[in-house]
């Protein structure tokens, strides 16, 4: 499964790295660093952590192929 993060609307909530911080990290307070591929043992919290991100930036599986067209 795919992860897609728009770094450009990210302001560094940072809520992504409570709910899945083996797929998300911070560097400083505003670098935001993620895995794009998500293992099967994190898509749930990968899921909750793109539903609990104020700017919908956050686009997983068949969001991702969606987003690109």
């Amino acid at each position: 499964m795919q992860l897609v993060v728009d770094l450009t609307r990210c302001q560094a909530y940072a809520q992504c790295v409570f709910l899945a911080p083996e797929m998300f990290e911070l560097h400083g307070e505003e670098a935001l660093q993620y895995r794009q591929e998500v293992p099967d043992d994190q898509l749930e919290r990968v899921r909750q952590a793109a539903a609990a991100w104020p700017v919908q930036a956050i686009l997983v599986g068949e969001e991702v192929r969606a987003g690109d067209r």
